[in-house]
């Protein structure tokens, strides 16, 4: 059976109310142990995940639900000075100064990958399903650090593999929207008519919503069209169905 895959990117204590909105939105189409959540522990430095916190509860209540929980990066924010052009390319033009991990060197991406982890196994009592770094961007030193640090799954724009392997258990596009300029909700609302069709075809189709999406109805009925047509053709699985598939 062809897989679906659904996930909600940058959930923490900054954006409690935008993942409520799209938890019940998603919940119209999926079951709810059929979704991802990726957490970033300190959003820009200034939303810090407290083990103790009510929203951690939440958190750990979402994971014993069911919900597949990720690592995704740590500050959610591009802090480095990038060298060659197609990093400072990336950093201009594919995200708004979120990707953290596409600069990092290798010990820093470590520290900050295995930080995540901790703090967020602290929180759920379980190991974490993955890591996806923010934007879906790595550059190469964080690429080496994910195949030291235990992650048993990884994603990109392009695909899901095993950092530890290298071997790749999906490919194919992320659905995905964005929400910070109308030219961009236009942009992904086009790419959110031509891809289902598309992605009806492949073994693995992989969805992603964002806080920014909750607060754009276009975007909100655009992610209800999609998710109407592929769940037609996909059956709603769990990342780690790729890793007994």
């Amino acid at each position: 059976m062809k897989k679906l895959l659904l996930s909600i990117h940058d959930v923490g204590p900054r954006f409690e109310a935008e993942v409520d909105l799209l938890l019940d939105r998603l919940t119209r189409h999926v079951p709810v142990d059929r979704l991802a959540m990726l957490v970033v522990p300190d959003h820009w430095g200034a939303h810090p995940l407290r083990p103790e916190s009510a929203f951690a509860g939440r958190l750990r209540g979402w994971s014993d639900a069911g919900v597949s929980i990720f690592a995704h990066g740590w500050f959610h924010r591009d802090m480095t000075t990038h060298q060659g052009a197609a990093a400072r390319f990336k950093a201009r033009h594919m995200t708004a100064g979120e990707g953290e991990f596409l600069g990092l060197d290798r010990a820093t991406a470590e520290r900050r990958m295995t930080d995540a982890r901790d703090l967020i196994q602290s929180i759920i009592g379980r190991p974490v399903a993955g890591f996806v770094a923010p934007a879906w961007l790595y550059g190469p030193p964080a690429l080496e650090a994910l195949a030291e640090t235990g992650f048993a799954l990884a994603e990109d724009h392009m695909k899901v593999w095993q950092p530890a392997t290298g071997r790749v258990l999906a490919r194919g596009p992320v659905l995905t929207w964005a929400s910070r300029s109308r030219a961009r909700i236009a942009s992904s609302l086009l790419a959110a008519r031509l891809l289902p069709p598309l992605l009806r075809h492949t073994a693995v189709a992989r969805v992603a919503v964002h806080p920014g999406d909750a607060h754009v109805p276009r975007l909100l009925a655009s992610i209800d069209r999609a998710l109407h047509r592929l769940t037609r053709t996909h059956e709603a699985g769990r990342y780690g169905d790729l890793l007994t598939g």
